[in-house]
């Protein structure tokens, strides 16, 4: 061992705080692997309930809700025609689908246009929703009756989604990311819940996907494949476990803080009752689902906010390190400014399980998680090496920090893949495998300093979305990717 002295009080010191780490990683994985029991349990139930389902009987229905399909769109060129091809073309009895185009600077209207026809026309619509940005042109298709397109000046995706609200006229409001694909029943699925507790079930989320690498017709995924590049794979298994392991297991007990925007339904009488998406925050679904536990908590009604397995959209993620940083760096700082937001559940009368469970989860394991993983990943290695730990405090701390998280990771792409069988190619399950493996000794501790530099604007001062970059459906394959 180095000859070192070291003061009277740091080696106990030192041992205290490694002591406080094992702890930590010790709770996070116990809660990890619950909530993954959780999953299980209910990924069977709704596989049971789905065997009986008859979807085709709710397609033709007239009892279905007539749902509108709200797709805001800002530079989405390259992605857009095939985004609004995919919803016009899902199996639903009514909806409508409304494109927001928020002041794009490329030719993202110009391709609407050329696509689908587009004439202006004078539209008549409630402001149910205060309008940031003015409207300055409402168009309808002349081949899809169902498909409007808003221009508007550019204020932000939540003033496109509220002015995309205003102008709605179904009960349930979709909201999808234009560069996202639906999967052809995805509506039919995740409207279940709205048809089976209408009175009670407020907003119900789908799986996101990776569409990286797939094969794509005609704004359809017609080939799930695992994409090439390293990025793109890691993240199909990080999609995985947050979607497949956590968000089902805190959604079996009512404690869902986050539903992706990018594939989110929402009963549209309750988003008006709230004031709509906020434009001071920079995830504006995140907060929107909080304020909406907090606005039924406090009137004492009853309700679910639910997440379901089974309705799928594919979504182009990041493929370069640049515009991972930027994505992961906003959602973390937009999960902060949400909790601090909404902080008084924590200790309101009415909070219930979401002041045990739901919050909890999120501030530890989430806001907090950053931090004690760096100080545990530099501060227990060096206590070891300078002989002021035991073995044994560092060789559980590894066990825990890599050995288990690969677990949850292999765990989560079996429970989804045993369950649905999307990737059919037994090469790309085993590499699934082995990229859940990998990402514990390098993407995981890449997105931790992306996390880490979030915080450290956050206390600068600093934000914004950061800049945007699309590749296009038909090169998701090789190109970078959505920031």
């Amino acid at each position: 061992m180095p000859a070192f002295t070291a003061p009277q009080w740091l080696i106990p010191a030192v041992n205290v705080v490694s002591l406080v780490i094992l702890i930590y990683f010790s709770a996070l994985q116990l809660v990890l692997f619950g909530l993954l029991i959780l999953s299980f349990f209910d990924m069977r139930r709704r596989l049971a309930q789905n065997f009986y389902a008859d979807y085709e009987a709710v397609a033709k229905s007239h009892f279905t809700f007539p749902i509108t399909v709200l797709v805001p769109a800002y530079n989405e060129e390259p992605n857009v025609a095939a985004a609004v091809r995919s919803v016009l073309s899902l199996d639903y009895p009514q909806h409508e689908v409304i494109v927001i185009n928020d002041g794009s600077t490329d030719g993202t209207l110009d391709r609407l246009r050329r696509e689908y026809q587009l004439s202006l026309r004078d539209t008549v619509y409630r402001k149910s929703l205060p309008i940031v940005g003015d409207i300055r042109g409402i168009y309808r298709s002349a081949t899809f009756r169902n498909l409007l397109v808003i221009d508007k000046v550019h204020a932000g995706k939540s003033a496109a989604l509220n002015v995309g609200i205003n102008l709605s006229h179904y009960p349930l409001i979709c909201t999808i990311d234009a560069d996202s694909l639906f999967q052809e029943n995805a509506l039919l699925r995740v409207v279940r819940p709205f048809l089976e507790d209408p009175d009670r079930v407020i907003a119900v989320g789908g799986q996101v996907r990776v569409a990286n690498g797939c094969k794509v017709e005609r704004g359809r995924i017609v080939q799930p494949r695992l994409p090439q590049n390293i990025l793109a794979a890691f993240q199909v298994v990080e999609y995985l476990r947050a979607f497949v392991a956590s968000r089902l297991g805190l959604s079996s007990m009512n404690n869902l803080l986050i539903l992706s925007g990018v594939f989110s339904l929402f009963r549209k009488d309750v988003v008006i009752e709230v004031g709509g998406y906020r434009s001071d925050v920079v995830t504006e679904d995140m907060e929107l689902v909080l304020r909406l536990h907090r606005h039924m908590r406090d009137q004492k009604r009853p309700y679910i906010v639910q997440f379901l397995p089974d309705p799928i959209c594919w979504t182009e993620v990041p493929q370069k390190v640049g515009a991972l940083a930027r994505q992961r760096n906003r959602w973390h700082r937009g999960l902060i400014h949400s909790l601090w937001i909404h902080r008084s559940l924590a200790w309101g009368r009415h909070s219930g399980s979401l002041r045990w469970i739901g919050l909890p989860y999120y501030v530890f394991f989430e806001v907090l998680g950053p931090i004690v993983e760096l100080v545990g990943y530099v501060l227990i290695p060096i206590a070891y090496f300078l002989g002021f730990l035991s073995p044994l405090y560092f060789w559980a701390f590894l066990f825990l920090a890599i050995t288990s998280g690969a677990f949850l990771s292999i765990s989560a792409v079996f429970l989804e893949e045993l369950s649905f069988g999307l990737y059919r190619s037994w090469g790309d399950f085993a590499l699934m495998i082995g990229v859940g493996v990998l990402e514990n000794f390098s993407y995981r501790l890449l997105t931790l300093l992306f996390r880490l530099g979030a915080v450290l604007d956050i206390i600068l001062g600093r934000g914004g979305w950061g800049k945007q970059e699309r590749a296009g459906f038909d090169r998701i394959g090789s190109s970078p990717t959505k920031a």
